[in-house]
């Protein structure tokens, strides 16, 4: 094998299991020790890895997150099923939590006229329900994150500590073994009251989010019912749902 074909397979390995060792290397791919320290410098030089004693690992990504009307272009398709999905399970008379995130936008967009109560921390939200004229609508007020769209701080807090509904719909930028986690701490202090106040919890994520850990954790998966996302998650996830007790539906399953 050559040593460009072994430095790809090597990537792979780390994707998966994270962090290899000198002797795994060897034992992958039957080369020496020197061979494999080569491999090891060569993907160093192409940051691709970083060494570590005895091995390497994968360097830290993190991806910017991008603002609200950009978001709403990414995986659009994806959102456009899943905020279906969710909104088919809004019946008539309920009292519920959208946050702000764009895929529960999906949701708001494809909510049918029905005789419900809506409290959201959204602008973007509250203008899309304006349109729908039998819903009720709890715009929270707060101070705006320009940026994003949402609104937050102690007086968002403190009017959903008022409030007991039927069901909340939360958006992520990852849910994993670490819980439901976001970029920013004050949204994530907003959407874990949002958690609390709601009989049922139902998180939107699409599957670039399944397995993700971000900055700030608002809750655990033992907070949460029912996932919804657009493939089916790896079985050691499935698993992880199991294990605390959360729901999985896929869209994907009824394309």
């Amino acid at each position: 094998m050559y040593q460009e074909e072994r430095l790809i397979e090597i990537l792979n390995y780390l994707r998966n299991e994270r962090r290899i060792s000198v002797e795994k290397i060897c034992e992958l791919f039957n080369v020496s020790r020197d061979t494999a320290r080569r491999d090891l410098v060569k993907l160093e030089e192409q940051q691709a890895i970083l060494r570590t004693r005895g091995g390497a690992i994968l360097p830290s990504t993190r991806n910017k997150i991008k603002d609200y009307s950009n978001r709403l272009q990414t995986d659009s398709g994806e959102k456009l099923h899943i905020g279906r999905k969710a909104a088919s399970l809004i019946r008539n008379g309920d009292k519920i939590i959208l946050d702000a995130s764009t895929t529960v936008q999906s949701c708001a967009d494809q909510l049918k006229e029905l005789d419900c109560t809506v409290i959201t921390n959204s602008i973007n939200q509250a203008e899309i329900l304006s349109s729908k004229a039998k819903l009720t609508i709890h715009l929270l007020g707060g101070q705006l994150h320009k940026e994003h769209r949402f609104l937050y701080g102690t007086s968002v807090i403190d009017r959903l500590s008022k409030y007991h509904v039927d069901h909340a719909f939360i958006g992520v930028v990852g849910i994993s073994e670490h819980g439901l986690t976001i970029a920013h701490e004050e949204d994530g202090m907003v959407k874990r009251k949002m958690i609390e106040r709601a009989k049922q919890v139902t998180v939107l994520a699409d599957h670039t989010k399944v397995g993700v850990t971000d900055f700030y954790q608002y809750a655990g998966l033992e907070d949460i019912d029912l996932l919804i996302t657009d493939r089916t998650p790896s079985l050691d996830f499935q698993e992880l749902l199991t294990t605390h007790q959360v729901e999985l539906l896929v869209t994907e399953e009824e394309k």
